[in-house]
């Protein structure tokens, strides 16, 4: 049994995979992989993931130059969720922020609490 039969890929062919800082243990992301990206993912030591909306893989930082790179990866006690300690470069929101969590609930509203990492009108410039 290979290291990829253990891990439990739902109907689509998914699992969801959470990118936490190694250092801080910060939740930075969560994004989907499929059997080529968790692979791709073990072999070369970067994160790659399946974009649902493209239907197509993507290396983390193919566009901004915000890789990650991935220094460990856990796998639940399920078989259905990854866990990888990540070195992010630059951030890991597309918004700009360095988490995708950056806002928290305040009352009855959102408010950010994160600060920008990176313009993303200046590094997705090519995009619109």
């Amino acid at each position: 049994m290979g290291i990829l039969d253990e891990v439990k890929f739902n109907s689509q062919g998914l699992v969801p995979a959470i990118a936490q800082d190694a250092d801080n243990g910060e939740v930075l992301m969560v994004a989907w992989m499929n059997q080529e990206a968790l692979q791709y993912t073990l072999d070369k030591g970067i994160a790659c993931y399946f974009s649902r909306s493209r239907k197509k893989l993507w290396i983390k930082g193919e566009t901004s130059g915000h890789i990650q790179k991935v220094l460990e990866i856990r796998l639940d006690c399920d078989g259905d969720v990854l866990l990888m300690k990540i070195r992010q470069e630059g951030g890991a929101c597309h918004l700009g922020y360095r988490s995708c969590f950056f806002r928290k609930r305040k009352d009855d509203s959102w408010v950010i609490d994160g600060k920008k990492a990176f313009d993303p009108d200046q590094v997705y410039h090519n995009k619109k």
